[in-house]
């Protein structure tokens, strides 16, 4: 009995100073995959990820709707513009080159697949998760834990994974005491990784539960309101299809519509607008403000400390659309604020003028809103922006030019020492500075490419000036930039010398271009995504 005995106790150890060792190799193993990918920096790791996203999930899009089944009315589409639309759908851009009534009903679940799949709040859960920034810290925690502790530990398999491992043979009172602390650090990493998957979960249902009512609203609305229904009916757009696909393109903010005139063809439908005005909102410049809404209710029903834990710890989980209140706080008024100048000045210049010609008072009200809140990502429109006066455009150009989080703060974590009757304590505040948490991008990126531009078209600057000048080029690049889509399109009757075979059209100016200039804005598109890494 010594002897199995003996041999066992050995069996015991040798298993324990394996699993000791797979541990060790495994953490190594996955720190250098970390590290792979970390090269300086975090952001450099962030970029390739997003990079190379938007890249694949364009080229997919664009071999989707090249194989899917077409209208039998349509024409067949350039594979220019098939790809040019694949790319305003991944980058939420809704650039268009072509009329959006030419789809099929496949080639729109294509596109509300990739306005869904390429939309901010997707894309950053995605890369919450899959870029390893919180993953690397767990790496460095777990090979701490693993070295400051023996092999020979007889619960040492089963407590590592958790991260309690406890040494069994120490007994004396100061060394248990320092292993007391230690559990209560390692419970609050525990907390902070269940924090990070609750997170996950409530991100996902605010996306999918938002969109499910944005949808269902649209659907009832369409179905009871005859003009609305007669519109669609008239076009021979199915109500199933404009309603998923309008609430997945608002929340998104990509700014699609499956009729050709965009949102124009309902300017008369206020209903229609109020509803996607709030989808608008909590899709892009109102959804950090909302998260921290929700998780705040979430917390005072469920009373799970979980909720707690993110609204005090929210720059620490490593989410960058969970701000700490303040911020969230500020960036609301900001929102706001932009919203009531945008609506008062635009009403000022615009009330009496073609765009808003044979609409009523309440009409105008509610357009120029829906028109106003969609300015600065969306890019649904309800007006005709050729007509619209030149300073008006530049407000909006200015407007798109800002990116969705603009607080125009600075807000830092500070350590403040706090006395009390048991020491010292550390207490994280905050502090404002002079500017914001995102700032203007960048124009060395534009200016080439408006000037490029201009070279292509050339010679439709001076044969048709109109409609191609520098101004109306100028929006369409910064509305590519900022991935929103508005545009001044393009019109027959603007020819000096009038061509009989112009065509009315419904679809971008950028449609007018030649491929060269399209060319451009795809890559406009693509640093636009981009924009927030050159920061």
């Amino acid at each position: 009995m010594g002897i199995f005995a003996s041999l066992g106790e050995k069996m015991e150890k040798f298993y324990n100073h394996s699993c000791y060792k797979m541990s060790s190799f495994r953490t190594y193993f996955l720190g250098f995959l970390c590290s792979l990918f970390d090269f300086h920096e975090l952001q450099l790791n962030s970029f390739v990820f997003q990079f190379f996203y938007y890249i694949i999930l364009s080229v997919l899009g664009f071999l989707a709707l090249k194989l899917s089944v077409m209208k039998a009315t349509t024409i067949r589409l350039a594979d220019l513009d098939l790809f040019f639309t694949a790319v305003s759908a991944s980058t939420v851009s809704s650039m268009s080159t072509v009329e959006m009534e030419l789809f099929s009903n496949s080639q729109l679940i294509v596109i509300t697949v990739l306005m869904l799949l390429g939309g901010e709040i997707f894309t950053s859960m995605l890369r919450f998760n899959f870029v390893p920034s919180n993953f690397a810290n767990k790496i460095k925690s777990i090979d701490s834990r693993v070295h400051d502790n023996p092999p020979n530990s007889k619960n040492f398999p089963g407590k590592i994974e958790s991260g309690l491992v406890v040494h069994p043979q120490v007994k004396d009172e100061k060394t248990s005491s320092i292993i007391e602390d230690g559990d209560k650090s390692l419970s609050g990493e525990h907390l902070r990784n269940v924090s990070i998957k609750l997170l996950n979960h409530v991100v996902i249902r605010y996306i999918f539960l938002v969109q499910i009512l944005g949808a269902g609203l649209i659907f009832l609305y369409v179905s009871f309101v005859p003009s609305a229904k007669e519109v669609l009916k008239n076009k021979g757009i199915q109500m199933q299809i404009f309603s998923i696909f309008t609430a997945v393109s608002t929340f998104s903010n990509c700014g699609f519509v499956p009729t050709n005139e965009n949102m124009k063809v309902f300017k008369k439908n206020s209903g229609l607008l109020l509803f996607l005005i709030p989808q608008v909102l909590l899709g892009n410049t109102l959804f950090a403000p909302a998260l921290r809404g929700v998780i705040w209710v979430l917390g005072k029903t469920t009373k799970r400390v979980e909720y707690g834990y993110m609204l005090n710890n929210s720059r620490e989980l490593g989410y960058s659309y969970l701000l700490p209140g303040l911020h969230s706080f500020v960036m609301a008024i900001v929102v706001l604020v932009l919203i009531v100048f945008e609506f008062l000045f635009f009403c000022s210049m615009e009330w009496n003028s073609e765009a808003l010609y044979g609409l009523d008072g309440n009409e105008k009200f509610v357009g120029s809103l829906f028109q106003v809140v969609n300015l600065r990502h969306t890019g649904e429109s309800v007006f005709d922006l050729s007509v619209v006066t030149p300073a008006v455009l530049v407000v909006f150009i200015v407007m798109m030019y800002l990116p969705a989080r603009a607080s125009f703060l600075n807000l830092e974590d500070k350590d403040v020492v706090v006395k009390n009757g048991e020491g010292e304590t550390k207490k994280k505040t905050m502090s404002l500075k002079g500017r914001g948490h995102d700032t203007f991008s960048p124009l060395f990126f534009l200016v080439p490419f408006v000037i490029f531009i201009c070279m292509t078209e050339r010679d439709k600057l001076k044969e048709d000036p109109l409609n191609f000048n520098v101004l109306s080029i100028t929006l369409e690049v910064i509305s590519a930039y900022a991935n929103v889509g508005l545009t001044t399109g393009y019109h027959c009757s603007l020819q000096l010398r009038p061509d009989p075979f112009c065509k009315p059209v419904w679809y971008g100016f950028v449609g007018r271009w030649s491929p060269g200039g399209k060319l451009l804005l795809v890559v406009v598109m693509f640093l636009g995504k981009l924009r927030k890494f050159g920061k």
